[in-house]
């Protein structure tokens, strides 16, 4: 593992790290920053997953997660949304291929050698912040926003008894019935829709849910509302009788405006959920 930086920030340290993924077959470059608290032992991790286009830097810099987390006395860990590299297949269009992991492990050509993103996320980076930094990952929560908030419910969903909240801004909510969702899913498993449905927020809701609170925002004047899906987990939430919150920002857009408007009520969530 390299350090690419370590800066400063409130009473904490925000650095960014890159290192050899096994997963991914190629370099990865993740942000994590460590609260105050970190110096005298290990903290509980949030994990935030960027959306479409992002790397680990968008939220990072954009978010505003630093001071909320710092006063909580949580590290929150920033991956990179998709392997990188001359080696790694990409496409022209920003919704698939670098930048576009979608968080699932690709099984299709040319993709599989390298989109193997839920491994990633689920595995290999935890595995080496537990060995690296003073995180405790007997104590995790997670969020995520767009893409990110697709894979942050499908990742707590999928592993019962990990996380104890999970959070999401504007989460591509039913991908197996959007353009946002539907193109990726083709491309990275194949035809086969039953291989989607790991992967789809509101199917996975409706069949298992979540064991523990779930807290979902939305910006009601979102630009692309249509391809999000809100309105299918929603119905999915309460239909399942899932404990949870699911909220309408009026006025609010898809941008990182909104998210670090609501950035501390999710932090304040997760940190109830966590015991601190």
């Amino acid at each position: 593992m390299q350090t690419v930086s370590e800066n400063a920030c409130f009473g904490g340290v925000q650095g960014v790290y890159s290192h050899a993924s096994d997963a991914c077959g190629c370099d990865m470059t993740f942000g994590l920053y460590l609260p105050p608290a970190a110096k005298d032992g290990p903290v509980p991790v949030l994990w935030y997953l960027s959306g479409l286009t992002c790397t680990h830097e968008n939220a990072m810099t954009k978010a505003a997660a630093q001071g909320f987390a710092a006063e909580a006395g949580m590290a929150v860990v920033f991956p990179d949304t998709s392997p990188r590299g001359d080696s790694v297949a990409d496409d022209d269009a920003y919704d698939l291929g670098k930048g576009a992991g979608f968080y699932v492990n690709a099984t299709q050509d040319p993709w599989a050698p390298h989109f193997k993103m839920w491994d990633y996320v689920a595995d290999e980076l935890p595995a080496l912040l537990g060995a690296e930094f003073a995180v405790d990952l007997d104590r995790q929560a997670i969020t995520g926003h767009s893409m990110g908030g697709h894979g942050a419910l499908t990742l707590a969903m999928a592993h019962p008894g990990r996380f104890a909240s999970v959070s999401a801004f504007a989460p591509i909510a039913n991908p197996s019935q959007s353009d946002w969702g539907r193109k990726q899913l083709g491309a990275y498993l194949g035809a086969d829709e039953s291989t989607w449905a790991k992967h789809d927020a509101t199917v996975q809701m409706l069949e298992v849910g979540f064991d523990g609170p779930v807290l979902v925002d939305q910006g009601a004047s979102d630009q692309f509302l249509e391809l999000l899906k809100p309105e299918a987990l929603s119905h999915a939430m309460a239909a399942r009788r899932q404990d949870g919150v699911f909220r309408m920002q009026k006025g609010y857009d898809h941008s990182y405006f909104f998210v670090s408007t609501f950035i501390p009520d999710h932090i304040a969530f997760h940190a109830d959920a966590l015991g601190l």
